[in-house]
């Protein structure tokens, strides 16, 4: 979707359709008077019937004449004194489903003046959502089924003065959304066509595409690294397991420069599961809604999502996204419970479920971050199922061994609506997973099921600030929101960016 600003009255916007975002009230407001003059009192009526409000929610499309556009697209923010961020977010989700229904390819929004929301905030938002919100998966469906898409909305500004700031705002949010899609499209793929191989070799088509260096890891060079949990929890597919690297930046001088006083960019390293497809191993999975075991590799898709927009909107910093991708599947070469595994940081891990395969997996990759020595390492996994009991989907967990780290990346996942909530990771966590063949167990059991994954990983990160993303609740959803459909939610990509962004 392109997205432009202009200084343009809605009168005069031409397009298939004209979308007014509006608070709450019981009469059209005085911006629309213009417009509700050229569309024969329309919008007046419609208040006056109540047909429309403004409440959070309403949505209103109606054929016009008497202005350029061909259709009026009513959209409820809500009372103004609760607006946010998220509620424009959201009204630009609603406008690009609804442009779609009414098949409008091309639009025209009113920015809409809300007080304590700079207009850069604002558009930022507004595009965010509509980007977000016009996402449809049909890769795979025939001709007759794919809906209208959304080819261009210009953002009209309300003073020549905050154009710039707008524009500024509407490509940032653009960015930002359309990694998410590209997130949501990795993660919507079948397992079938989604190997470990796929995902690498996208990553290498990312490089190109966006000036990244990439580095993948096949069984050679994971057996050279001793990386032999990513090689054990591949054994058993078809399809053989890849550590991929992508870099993007120049690395910052570690050493002091007398002659400059220029702080040296900071080295942030996302870390994502991969497992393209999990049935579970040996401990093989129920068969309801194995399907959605697709969507296993989401917190790898995030990483190379969220490496996308950075080397898109060139943000000030050095970042390394690592992703441990490999297929758990059950065959007469699988892992199986009871082996040890030794990790490529020499930590022996005790396998008692082949289903706690992605903290294996990562054992090996946040391992590998630490030789970048990076100023922070953020992982992101659909680690466990009681993350999803815990929390639900309304936000994803944060746990680590740093304070300051974790408060941070709470902070950029309350800009960006991609929330995450603390939990403890205590030493009886900790004690929960010690081995009696091996170091480490896989599994602590049911009890403190988030925690105890915590507490394997921690392992591996050695004094590294490191903060742990559990997004098995938020991956993906089973319903329609403002701005998502079923499927991947590509949840993530925007908190790591603004977490980027924001980094000191």
């Amino acid at each position: 979707m392109e997205i432009d600003v202009q200084r343009k009255d809605l009168v005069a916007a031409a397009g298939d359709a004209v979308v007014i975002p509006l608070t709450k009230s019981d009469a059209p407001p005085r911006a629309l008077r213009e417009l509700d003059e050229a569309v024969g009192g329309l919008c007046a009526r419609v208040f006056a019937a109540g047909d429309f409000t403004g409440k959070s929610g309403e949505v209103l499309s109606l054929p016009v004449t008497g202005i350029a556009a061909k259709r009026l697209v009513l959209v409820g923010l809500g009372d103004e004194k609760n607006a946010s961020r998220e509620s424009l977010r959201a009204a630009g989700g609603r406008a690009a489903k609804a442009l779609a229904r009414a098949k409008a390819a091309k639009a025209a929004l009113a920015v809409p003046a809300i007080r304590r929301i700079a207009a850069e905030d604002a558009a930022q938002a507004l595009a965010e959502g509509l980007v977000l919100g016009a996402y449809r998966f049909d890769k795979y469906k025939s001709g007759n089924d794919k809906p209208t898409q959304v080819e261009r909305v210009t953002l009209l500004a309300p003073d020549a003065r905050q154009v710039t700031g707008l524009r500024r705002g509407a490509a940032f949010g653009r960015a930002v959304a359309e990694a998410s899609n590209f997130t949501r499209d990795l993660s919507n793929e079948p397992g079938g066509a989604c190997t470990p191989e796929y995902l690498a070799s996208e990553a290498r088509k990312l490089a190109r595409s966006h000036g990244l260096r990439v580095t993948v890891f096949g069984e050679r060079e994971l057996a050279r690294e001793k990386m032999s949990g990513i090689l054990a929890v591949g054994r058993g597919s078809a399809n053989p397991p890849r550590l991929i690297a992508l870099e993007y930046g120049a690395a910052p001088k570690r050493k002091k420069n007398a002659k400059s006083r220029a702080r040296p960019r900071p080295t942030l390293a996302f870390v994502g599961k991969g497992i393209t497809f999990d049935s579970g191993g040996i401990s093989i999975k129920p068969a309801a809604n194995m399907d959605e075991m697709k969507h296993d590799m989401s917190g790898g898709a995030a990483v190379l999502g969220a490496m996308r927009a950075l080397a898109e909107l060139k943000l000030p910093v050095h970042a390394v996204g690592i992703v441990a991708a490999a297929q758990n599947m059950p065959d007469g070469n699988a892992y199986v419970p009871g082996d040890v595994i030794t990790s490529a940081r020499g930590k022996t891990i005790e396998v008692l479920n082949t289903d706690a395969e992605g903290r294996i997996v990562l054992s090996d990759a946040l391992h590998h971050a630490t030789s970048y020595e990076p100023d922070a390492i953020v992982d992101l996994a659909t680690l466990t199922g009681a993350c999803l009991v815990a929390l639900g989907d309304a936000c994803c967990a944060v746990l680590g061994n740093d304070e300051k780290l974790a408060d941070k990346v709470r902070a950029a996942g309350d800009s960006t609506f991609e929330r995450a909530w603390p939990l403890p990771l205590w030493d009886e966590h900790k004690n929960a997973i010690k081995g009696t063949f091996g170091d480490i167990v896989n599994t602590g059991g049911r009890n403190a099921g988030v925690s105890t994954a915590a507490a394997f990983l921690s392992h591996f990160v050695g004094d590294t600030p490191w903060a742990h993303l559990d997004i098995a609740g938020v991956a993906w959803t089973t319903k329609e929101t403002p701005y998502y459909v079923k499927g991947a939610t590509g949840f993530g990509v925007r908190l790591l960016v603004e977490l980027a962004r924001n980094w000191k």
